[in-house]
């Protein structure tokens, strides 16, 4: 199982809740990806947003920087909200990172939770899902033809053409994140890609059958069953004492909860739902480095994962605890799990 860190590039807050300063964001967020790549993480992702709440907007550009300071870590968008762009330019745009990065780029596309970048872009809501559908259908043709010939609705048609550059092999790694949606899954196991689930409310648990639909769509598409990827992407921060990282991060991140909640009719958040979370079965990964590898360990056993990815930055938490959190993930969570997860493989062969 890979194991790594997503992020949307949260903004740090004043004392009067006023975001600080982009540009200070963005370089923290160049050391913190080198840092990962130096403690063994296996890869990163980035999020798109068109929020004053968050620094990063193009992921692209901030991959592009990272391929320059890292040597092996997979480098990766979490999400590229494809129903409000160009499929075209978007596979330009990461083949040009893999290049740079000598084949460690990645692609992961998906709607995006919030609107934003659809007026911004020019697109209507109600073409919500046939935007995707057919971005998706045409960002799938470029990455396995060259020249592409395709005809859509929304976008001019390409009789033909070449799209250049290629990304390393021909060939650019992609994934799908969702939601948790059974129409999500199957369109995922249709164009043979791996499926990332955000799980960020609620108990792991209750996406079991999504799963397990997943992985029979996956064979009913004729799919090689060994090639089949599932991940998970959950909250999480990481310190050197339980409660002492719980209780120092809470208002953190309560205060970004509500600030997403205030858009959405959310009721305030409350500190009995961020303990709730915190459990075993719940959705929330915040703790020490025990209490992580015991959960990603029963995650794992829960959904049989081939990545974990841990949202590190909701509520845009100091650079210093930040780089806490990475250096902990990787020197004593992510070694602690895959010895664990080696043993178990022995043990199943024996």
């Amino acid at each position: 199982m890979e194991l790594g860190v997503g992020m949307f590039g949260d903004n740090h807050y004043d004392s009067n809740g006023k975001p600080l300063s982009t540009g200070e964001r963005l370089q923290e967020l160049i050391e913190e990806i080198k840092l990962m790549d130096e403690v063994g993480l296996d890869f990163f992702g980035i999020g798109e947003h068109h929020r004053p709440d968050y620094a990063v907007s193009s992921p692209e550009i901030v991959l592009a920087a990272a391929a320059t300071v890292t040597k092996q870590i997979k480098l990766g968008s979490a999400v590229s909200v494809l129903s409000s762009s160009d499929p075209v330019k978007l596979y330009q745009n990461f083949a040009t990172i893999d290049l740079l990065s000598n084949g460690r780029a990645e692609l992961m596309a998906g709607r995006g939770s919030f609107i934003e970048s659809y007026p911004l872009f020019g697109y209507k809501l109600e073409d919500y899902d046939e935007l995707f559908e057919e971005k998706l259908d045409l960002l799938t043709k470029i990455n396995h033809n060259n020249p592409v010939t395709w005809k859509g609705k929304f976008r001019a048609a390409l009789n033909n053409q070449q799209v250049l550059p290629r990304a390393v092999n021909d060939h650019l790694n992609m994934w799908i994140a969702v939601g948790g949606t059974p129409e999500s899954v199957v369109r995922a196991a249709k164009y043979r890609l791996p499926v990332m689930f955000a799980i960020i409310g609620g108990s792991p648990v209750q996406f079991k059958p999504l799963f397990e639909y997943y992985k029979k769509a996956w064979q009913h598409f004729g799919n090689e069953k060994d090639a089949l990827q599932v991940g998970v992407h959950i909250h999480a921060f990481f310190g050197e004492n339980n409660r002492a990282i719980a209780d120092a991060y809470y208002p953190v991140y309560a205060a970004q909860m509500n600030r997403v909640g205030s858009t959405r009719g959310w009721p305030p958040y409350e500190r009995s739902v961020y303990d709730a979370g915190r459990q075993r079965n719940g959705h929330l990964i915040i703790g020490d480095a025990a209490e992580a590898i015991d959960k990603i360990l029963y995650l794992h056993e829960l959904f049989g994962l081939t990545r974990f990815s841990a949202h590190m930055d909701v509520g845009g938490p100091s650079h210093k605890e930040l780089m806490k959190s990475i250096e902990i993930y990787g020197s004593k969570i992510a070694p602690k799990v895959r010895e664990a997860l080696k043993t178990r493989v022995s043990a199943t062969t024996l």
